[in-house]
């Protein structure tokens, strides 16, 4: 992206047309790409990453958990896409061979008072079409004796795990394969006139524009006076990975969520090769790619985004202020595992030694309103289309949502 052209020297050497230009290699933008591929082979496809492989960011450093859609109300793009996604992504990763754990899921209740919501989101299941059922504790027993619930627990049978990774880079594979152009090392820098832009290493002038840059999607579709009323407020995800040697529980276990807010609670969560772990966090980033340390530290950021969240601190918009306050203390791994540890009958704590990879969630922010965007937001014209909120679960979603944003393009 733009704010961070200093990481790349490269002199302006060729100019490029095509049809379409998609900004950004995450899942999103690879199934953009593929989408329109399949429609119109005969197009010519450019895809710009400012990184040098696929699956950097949030699209690499995500759960790998296939969503089955039951946390989501009908009215919403997420419910729709969720079911979807998660039976496209499955037959992708069986064409391709690509490994999939079949872990299932569960959610469970700590207490009376969290029954109803368990049953809304039953009722939200069922609504969307998603094979879920309350179930009881003699039931859950049977799934994963080590889960503990309240009376009940909500099972789905569709959830699994992938390597989130794994399916990025054979989705890079197949679209270079078939001939699209998939540019490394190359940053957005800004947009010069109309639909032509400059790169760190080129301009490129396109018919249509697919903004799908993630973390940088608001300050991007600013540039095509897009994104008005919104940013995007930064969250850093953490997991905590179990590494003694036993394997205490079967499948993923999950508390019952706020449905106030888009985060789901710590949880265990299965990988893809059996590994066992919890999180993840909802810690406020100070910067847009505020992984680990220093590293990519940018001080405009840095002042915006901090002066945005003391704003909703202040007010404690959706409630930022508890949200900070709860999520600083996972960084102890204590305090971390404990929460885990409410939601199983026996857990060795001092099993979770290893920090995961950290990630960063993209999450909108709406500046009229100070609250968290909950949904997909699209925004667009007949000569550019930006996704500004490509919320989780987006990996999931992603094949079904790119035909969503395919036909917004090719309409007439």
């Amino acid at each position: 992206m733009r704010l961070n052209q200093t990481r790349v020297k490269e002199k302006i050497m060729t100019e490029e047309k095509c049809d379409f230009l998609i900004i950004g290699s995450g899942i999103v933008g690879l199934a953009v790409a593929r989408e329109l591929h399949h429609r119109n082979p005969a197009a010519k496809i450019t895809v710009i990453e400012k990184e040098s492989d696929v699956a950097y960011h949030s699209s690499g450093r995500n759960s790998g958990v296939l969503h089955a859609g039951f946390y989501y109300t009908a009215d919403s793009l997420k419910a729709k896409f969720t079911r979807e996604g998660n039976a496209a992504m499955r037959t992708y990763c069986q064409n391709n061979k690509l490994r999939i754990n079949e872990c299932k899921k569960v959610v469970v209740a700590q207490n009376a008072e969290e029954l109803p919501a368990l049953f809304e989101l039953e009722k939200r299941g069922k609504t969307n079409g998603v094979d879920v059922r309350i179930i009881d504790e003699n039931e859950l027993a049977e799934i994963d004796p080590n889960a503990r619930t309240h009376k009940h627990a909500l099972y789905s049978p569709t959830t699994a795990t992938v390597d989130p990774v794994e399916v990025n880079r054979c989705l890079k594979n197949e679209l270079t394969q078939k001939g699209l152009r998939i540019y490394f090392d190359e940053a957005y820098l800004s947009r010069i006139s109309g639909n032509k832009i400059q790169t760190s290493k080129r301009t490129v002038e396109a018919n249509h524009i697919i903004n799908a840059a993630g973390l940088y999607a608001d300050r991007i579709g600013k540039d095509f006076d897009f994104s008005e009323r919104y940013t995007i407020i930064p969250f850093k995800g953490i997991y905590l990975k179990y590494s003694n040697k036993d394997k205490p529980i079967r499948t993923n276990i999950y508390p019952v969520p706020n449905l106030k807010n888009p985060f789901l609670g710590v949880h265990y969560t299965i990988t893809v090769d059996g590994t066992i772990k919890i999180g993840p966090t909802a810690i406020p980033a100070f910067w847009r790619e505020n992984y680990e340390g220093m590293g990519s530290f940018n001080a405009l950021e840095m002042v915006e985004i901090m002066t945005r969240e003391a704003q909703l601190f202040l007010l404690n918009s959706f409630g930022f202020r508890d949200l900070a306050f709860e999520e600083i203390q996972k960084y102890n791994r204590r305090y971390f595992s404990g929460l885990a540890s409410k939601l199983v009958k026996t857990i060795d704590r001092g099993g979770f030694r290893e920090w995961s990879r950290p990630g960063i969630r993209a999450q909108l922010l709406d500046t009229k309103t100070r609250k968290l965007v909950m949904d997909f937001v699209v925004e667009g014209d007949k000569a550019s289309t930006h996704i500004l909120n490509a919320v989780s679960p987006a990996f999931t979603c992603s094949f079904p949502f790119a035909k969503m944003i395919v036909d917004r393009i090719t309409k007439p």
